[in-house]
């Protein structure tokens, strides 16, 4: 009988997947996750843009959902109730997503270390454009005093991830009128490029958070991978 192959060194695949539909990526993300569990692949980080997403975790309330139908269609958002913790979020171009795929048992087995430590890639990289942000005790993400730069929901399944951060790079933050973000009712929402006055290239910033993930996650090495292999 062939045996599995298992991945258990500190190394991980990484893909940039563009911009890329919510419910391709969510089937990608659960097939990746599945190949995780099973220990067939490394842990995976994609990073990428989604189209105008709104998505409603398992603890939204679609009370906050408060865009008209009429303002999903001329906006051109499309709207998914899905498996990941939270509230509601915005997703659309100009801003970054980060979905690791990764095992905790090869880590630590700790969901709450795990937050934090996907908070401290985005803060560490915020640093790196001379912006000091932090956390709030009371709400899970990345802040600027009172203004969210980025939101993050999780889900994670036999000690494997699932889902991850939204990082406001240059979108368009009007589309965060169509809800009330994370349910959180008097809070703002900044993005870098409005916070320094210019916009940022994407690319530019996936770099500086791959290095930061590897950083914060003890990753010996990553290896870059073209995106046929997962399309």
């Amino acid at each position: 009988m062939q045996m599995e192959k298992q991945y258990t060194s500190r190394e991980f695949d990484y893909c940039d997947l563009g911009l890329i539909a919510y419910d391709k990526c969510w089937d990608l993300q659960k097939d990746i996750f599945s190949k995780r569990v099973k220990s067939e692949i490394k842990d995976t980080l994609f990073l990428l843009e989604h189209p105008h997403t709104y998505t409603l975790g398992k603890t939204a309330n679609r009370a906050n959902l408060i865009g008209t139908e009429e303002f999903l269609k001329q906006k051109g958002v499309s709207v998914f109730d899905i498996d990941r913790g939270g509230d509601i979020t915005y997703h659309g171009p100009g801003q970054i997503v980060g979905y690791p795929i990764i095992s905790l048992t090869d880590w630590k087995k700790d969901t709450h270390l795990y937050l934090r430590n996907l908070e401290e890639i985005i803060i560490m990289t915020c640093a790196e454009y001379g912006l000091e942000t932090g956390r709030k005790e009371e709400f899970t993400g990345v802040w600027l005093g009172e203004r969210k730069i980025a939101a993050i929901g999780i889900k994670i399944s036999k000690w494997v991830t699932m889902h991850g951060f939204a990082f406001n790079i240059n979108p368009d933050l009007s589309l965060f009128g169509g809800i009330v973000p994370c349910g959180i009712t008097d809070k703002a929402v900044t993005s870098l490029s409005k916070e320094l006055g210019r916009e940022i290239p994407l690319s530019e910033v996936k770099g500086k958070l791959l290095n930061n993930f590897k950083k914060v996650f003890d990753y010996e090495n990553f290896h870059e991978q073209k995106l046929d292999k997962y399309l």
